[in-house]
């Protein structure tokens, strides 16, 4: 009787079964690694010089902020997370964290990093990682998530604050340098989503949100394959300001090379989308974000 209460009662559980691992699943911590490595790559190339010790907390906030934004998503998206395959085993659908619990501590997560990041590093970068929760938590989960299908193009913006934040937490400012890293992201991040989308559009039927692949197969394929060719472009804009730009736009344009030859894969498909195909171009576009801000960095210096 207690293990069917548990299944049945949408996540509200009693707060002892919850464990720490069960919280750190709430935060999204594969979604984490990849936001602080992109704001360390903010830092490293900013101009000036950041105490290690600032910087440090400067990469916690950015941690801290990411993981508020995580729960906060898997607040709102508790009900359709329990009816998706690929989301049901979340802390809130098992029953692990009850609803409450993961409003709670996004809020304390969330509230803590931004008033940290202000008082330690700087007023500009706090906004800013504010912005970055906001954007993420309220913008693209509450707003635009359950009703348009372009919602992961304009959601992208909260993915692509942590080089700017990083940035900002060394020099104090904005710059096109930083807003050069924000564009890769922005536009890495549609056809980044939509290969692993394609592969679950019948589960996204399901739970009735409005992702581009259940409109359209087709169309998605022709878009992953069209902002697979603008990152390409956009990918190439570091090479302004870099040390060693020649390097640069050679290694960049072999990454870029590359992603395109996996979204022409995912274009040339008929019918189904096939998980070779597609999980080729997902994996491939994580290794390809960390690689080309790995670039950024060693051709900076």
């Amino acid at each position: 009787m207690t293990a069917t209460f548990i299944k049945t009662s949408r996540g509200k559980s009693p707060a002892s079964l919850s464990s720490v691992g069960d919280y750190v699943q709430l935060l999204k911590p594969r979604i984490m690694c990849l936001v602080v490595f992109t704001a360390i790559t903010g830092m490293l190339i900013a101009p000036g010089t950041i105490h290690p010790l600032i910087g440090l907390v400067s990469t916690v906030c950015v941690a801290l902020g990411a993981g508020a934004a995580g729960a906060f998503n898997m607040w709102y998206d508790s009900d359709i997370d329990a009816i998706m395959d690929r989301t049901k085993g979340r802390p809130i659908p098992a029953g692990k964290i009850c609803r409450e619990q993961a409003w709670e501590c996004g809020m304390v997560l969330a509230t803590l990093s931004v008033f940290v990041m202000a008082i330690a590093v700087n007023y500009v970068s706090a906004l800013l990682l504010a912005g970055s929760i906001f954007s993420y938590a309220v913008v693209y989960t509450m707003l635009l998530k359950r009703r348009t299908p372009q919602n992961i193009v304009i959601g992208g913006i909260a993915g692509a604050f942590p080089p700017v934040i990083g940035w900002a937490s060394v020099s104090g400012t904005l710059s096109l340098e930083s807003l050069s890293l924000f564009a890769i992201i922005f536009v890495w991040t549609p056809p980044h989503f939509w290969a692993i989308a394609l592969l679950t559009l019948e589960e996204y039927k399901k739970a009735n949100v409005p992702m581009l692949p259940v409109y359209c197969i087709r169309k998605t394929r022709s878009h992953i394959l069209l902002y697979s060719i603008i990152l390409a472009v956009v990918g190439a804009t570091p090479g302004l300001f870099v040390k060693h730009p020649v390097l640069y736009e050679i290694l960049a344009t072999g990454l870029s090379a590359t992603f395109i030859a996996y979204a022409i894969a995912v274009f040339r498909e008929k019918g189904q989308p096939s998980h070779k195909a597609c999980m080729g171009l997902f994996k491939y576009s994580i290794y390809y974000l960390f690689l080309l801000f790995a670039v950024v960095i060693a051709c900076v210096h």
